[in-house]
């Protein structure tokens, strides 16, 4: 079946990758529309750091100590390696096309609008109830601070989180520029502060602290050593590991706003492994190494509960600072990257219209307006439940970060097989020991799936409330589907290899235009012809609803 196609543009230098006139640069060209490339390597690369840095460590680390101990520094370790994979098999597909739609705009390209309509809406499942920890998480740092002002101690939980999610709607809404500087020092505080902490607590290993207390791996081996509670707690905690690495596919919304992406974001992709080596790994190591793990809690930042114990007072309220930035942080990312998939849902019919409204400076604040609204369920869960808020919601996020994790692994994997039967050339910066990691990534989320149902009761209703997701994903896509096809058939050129509708005559104008069958036409149907022979013409889409040609 598989031909080489002669293909007038040539190919990519720098890509490898086949470009014609409507080829990847036209393919849902019509989701980029109105976005204005105003995001550089500079900003790009602190983004990458920040999506890698947020409330999981800052905050989350504290609780996870207490319950499995210094076996946390290893369940770091493992599922960084899978972070980092998911993020190299996210950067091949967005060097092979970058898009603000990011791997929902992947899964409609490689296996269709139904594929793309389930990824996106758990997508935004996972920054929607994220942005509710954000928010809970943002109250309790600033009313830490009532220990030193009655003002702040007056003011309730609830209202501090609302007046957090105003400020930071109000920012994502100027425009890209700003969001990008934003998250550039929010970025640079937590790896400053970071930084400091990792020199300083080597430090204190080596000569000591202040209190003279006990230190080293002592601490370690007079605690119950690696695993003091058992092994079966360090698994379950590794849910909410992956939801502190959430964050990291970012850097693949920003690709359709960022200038020279396909340049840019393999330099930001390659360090993310040392990063997440240096800065949670060591973090936790060090924190094992100064004070028994015993003496960390839930709900305080474990930095703070260091410096606190150490008498160094002054350094207290400055973490608690820069761990409020880091809150404030993965907020801002979170409507950002909502209010870019809503969009690019909203224009294949998938979403409501009004998601696909943008400003004259390139933001989409419809979805991003969309996301504020459900996020001020956070600020009903701070009025009602303040002590809960942070939990209830966490495992739910966690699983929609493995949905659009899964959906990540699964585009790339049938890119790679589509580039295999030679309908796809891969680029040069390729997702390591593909197909194998792919199929060890997704064991992997599985693993995560079935530890969250172990973690009873949370876990457990966690994965329950799937029984009521699914449903609504289905009604969702049967309210929409006519919308989807009727802009499928409307849609422009090229749609990639897996047979979306686009426009016959645009099709047949570029063949005319090119004295054949325009190039990606045939692509598009060999692979579709070569999936009927297999007798399954999309095994995530059965029914294929406006899907074929």
């Amino acid at each position: 079946m598989t031909q080489q196609h002669s293909k007038p543009d040539g190919l990519s230098p720098d890509t490898g990758i086949v470009t014609t006139a409507a080829s990847e640069e036209n393919i849902f060209i019509e989701e980029e529309a109105g976005f204005h490339k105003s995001l550089g390597a500079r900003q790009l690369q602190m983004i990458a750091i920040g999506g890698a840095i947020g409330t999981g460590l800052f905050l989350g680390a504290g609780g996870r100590l207490a319950q499995a101990g210094p076996s946390l520094l290893i369940i770091y370790a493992f599922c960084g390696v899978f972070a980092y994979l998911i993020l190299r098999a996210l950067g091949e597909l967005v060097v092979h096309r970058p898009s603000s739609g990011s791997f929902v705009s992947y899964a409609r390209e490689f296996f269709g609008e139904k594929a793309a309509f389930v990824s996106g809406w758990m997508y935004w499942v996972n920054w929607a109830t994220t942005s509710i920890v954000d928010v809970t998480a943002i109250a309790i740092y600033v009313k830490w601070f009532g220990q030193y002002s009655a003002f702040i101690q007056s003011i309730p939980q609830w209202t501090i989180a609302l007046l957090a999610l105003v400020i930071v709607v109000g920012m994502n809404l100027i425009s890209v520029k700003v969001f990008g500087e934003m998250e550039f020092w929010f970025a640079l505080i937590k790896v400053g502060a970071l930084v400091i902490f990792l020199v300083l607590g080597v430090i204190f290993v080596i000569f000591g602290t202040p209190t003279g207390d006990p230190r080293g791996f002592t601490l370690i081996f007079d605690n119950g050593g690696m695993f003091p509670n058992g092994i079966l707690p360090a698994l379950v905690i590794m849910q909410g590991v992956v939801f502190a690495y959430a964050g990291i596919e970012l850097v693949g919304t920003t690709s359709g706003e960022t200038k020279d992406a396909r340049k840019v974001i393999p330099k930001a992709i390659n360090t993310v492994i040392v990063r997440i080596a240096v800065f949670y790994v060591g973090s936790v190591l060090l924190l094992v190494l100064l004070l028994p793990y015993t003496a960390y809690s839930a709900g305080e930042s474990p930095f703070v509960t260091f410096f606190s114990h150490i008498g160094i007072d002054a350094a207290a309220p400055i973490m608690e600072l820069v761990v409020l930035t880091a809150a404030l942080s993965s907020l801002n990312a979170g409507m950002y990257s909502t209010g870019r998939i809503l969009h690019s849902m909203s224009m294949a019919g998938s979403a409501p219209k009004f998601a696909q409204k943008i400003s004259p400076q390139g933001v989409p604040y419809g979805g991003i307006l969309l996301t504020a609204i459900v996020t001020l369920m956070g600020v009903v869960l701070n009025m009602f439940v303040p002590e809960q808020a942070f939990e209830i919601v966490l495992n739910l996020a966690s699983i929609g970060i493995i949905s659009g994790w899964a959906t990540i692994t699964l585009a790339h994997l049938r890119y790679y097989q589509l580039a295999k039967q030679g309908l796809y050339r891969r680029p040069k910066f390729r997702m390591p020991g593909a197909p194998y990691t792919n199929y060890a990534t997704l064991a992997f989320l599985l693993l995560v799936i079935v530890l969250i149902g172990l973690d009873y009761p949370t876990g457990t209703y966690t994965l329950a409330s799937m029984l009521i997701v699914i449903p609504l994903l289905v009604i969702g896509w049967y309210a929409c589907r006519s919308e989807v096809k009727r802009i499928a058939t409307e849609r422009i050129g090229f749609t990639g290899a897996f047979p979306v509708v686009a426009s016959r005559p645009m099709a047949d104008e570029l063949a005319e235009a090119e004295g054949g069958e325009a190039p990606e036409v045939t692509i598009a149907r060999e692979v579709h012809e070569a999936n009927i022979a297999s007798g399954n013409p999309n095994p995530l889409d059965s029914d294929n609803d406006g899907d074929k040609h």
